[in-house]
């Protein structure tokens, strides 16, 4: 994750709109390509399409970029050892209230646990993390055990773009520019087999949400 990625998750708008979710944010490139932040979706309790995540994690669970922490609540509530990791200290702090476990720190920084961890998430969108899906997914299959699961939220459509964004309330910029990572199923695939995972399984949730089940690498 670079510095500018960093500032424009930890501070400002971003967080700030974690407390009040209902603001629209977006991600949006130079060439007019946007997406938009679910935040009331990631702010809220665990919905049913989280839940066909849920009922598959194994053992200790790392949620990276776990947000306003509705997957470490829902979690911990399961009696799942769990720890959440997000840059955003208000994102760490709203987990904590819900009385969930988070650390305020990069998926690319040390962590807890390296290497011991049954299952980690990447769900919301996360994949994109740092712009680089195969740097992302080299560095969790660092951290969780041999044969742990990882869990990634895929985007609906076929696509395996790399984009230059900015984080945009309405129309206008409220951060620095840094790279992100928009990846389909089929491409999350192609990237796992050359980074140290297999694909175990991939689903579609009722609400039209793509997941995929990767499992560790001997």
């Amino acid at each position: 994750m670079t510095a500018h990625e960093h500032r424009a998750w930890s501070s400002g708008s971003y967080a700030r709109a974690l407390q009040t979710p209902q603001r629209s944010l977006s991600l949006c490139d130079a060439e007019g390509w946007c997406l938009s932040l679910d935040l009331e979706r990631w702010s809220a309790q665990a919905d049913a399409g989280d839940r066909t995540v849920l009922q598959r994690c194994v053992g200790r669970v790392l949620d990276i970029g776990c947000g306003a922490g509705r997957l470490v609540e829902a979690l911990a509530g399961r009696g799942h050892h769990v720890l959440g990791i997000d840059v955003c200290p208000s994102a760490v702090i709203t987990t904590v209230c819900r009385g969930g476990s988070a650390l305020s720190r990069s998926v690319f920084e040390p962590l807890p646990d390296e290497g011991r961890w049954g299952t980690a998430l990447l769900i919301d969108g996360n994949i994109g993390i740092g712009g680089d899906p195969q740097r992302l997914l080299r560095r969790v299959r660092d951290l969780v055990r041999e044969e742990g699961l990882l869990l990634v939220e895929t985007a609906a459509a076929d696509v395996d773009e790399r984009r230059r964004v900015r984080i945009h309330a309405g129309s206008r910029p409220v951060s620095g520019v840094f790279p992100w990572a928009t990846v389909g199923t089929a491409a999350l695939s192609r990237h796992a087999a050359s980074s140290g995972w297999s694909e175990a399984e991939r689903w579609r949730s009722a609400g039209g949400r793509h997941f995929v089940a990767l499992r560790a690498c001997r």
